[in-house]
């Protein structure tokens, strides 16, 4: 190969390379500028909300549409703050975690399920205890959970996300959280609802 050959092979693996690290720090940069730019919006409509008279607050949704922005998760003590969007597929949680349409929404009886990659926004929840608290926040309020309990599970064990008489939250994330490729098992924490409803005054004034 010629000098202007090599300059040239040279001047593309500098492109193909400044192509990979872009993308590798857009990867890893989007989740973060997407959750940012959601939180603030959905904080100005929590806003907006709080200052809106309202004699009779309206019903939960029985059905979001796939993509549509369900309300902000919380675990205090582990300093996890995580934008929610309806819909359970790779391109939702590549971005966000994902509330399971199968399951009802948070105000509503029964067992809400949210999903999260265990390398990405759910890594926290590998230090979750009992009695944690968690707070799921949407525009009718934030509903307060306590961590009952915690399981490893095989991915076909869905019982897991069975239906619950009482207002319940089920987080699942894969396990192990430092395994290298596709995790063989889930790490399920289900926590009951410990308010009787939304804790309207804490979501306004955040």
């Amino acid at each position: 190969m010629t000098g202007r050959g090599w300059r040239i092979a040279e001047a593309l693996c500098l492109i193909g390379g400044l192509a990979l690290l872009d993308l590798y720090i857009w990867s890893r940069a989007g989740p973060v500028i997407y959750q940012a730019w959601e939180n603030g919006l959905f904080q100005r409509a929590i806003r907006q909300a709080a200052i809106t008279p309202r004699l009779n607050p309206p019903a939960p949704p029985q059905r979001l549409q796939r993509g549509a922005l369900v309300g902000r998760l919380e675990v205090p003590r582990l300093g996890l703050t995580v934008m929610v969007k309806e819909g359970s597929d790779e391109e939702i949680l590549a971005e966000a975690v994902g509330h399971l349409p199968s399951s009802p929404l948070p105000g509503t009886p029964g067992n809400v399920a949210v999903a999260g990659h265990r390398d990405t926004f759910f890594r926290p929840l590998k230090n979750l205890r009992l009695h944690d608290r968690i707070l799921f926040t949407t525009l009718r309020g934030t509903f307060e959970y306590e961590v009952e309990s915690e399981k490893i599970v095989r991915p076909t064990d869905v019982s897991v996300l069975r239906a619950s008489a009482e207002p319940t939250l089920t987080l699942v994330t894969c396990y192990p959280f430092y395994y290298v490729g596709s995790a063989p098992k889930r790490f399920i924490a289900r926590a009951r609802q410990v308010a009787p409803g939304p804790l309207v005054e804490r979501a306004s004034l955040q």
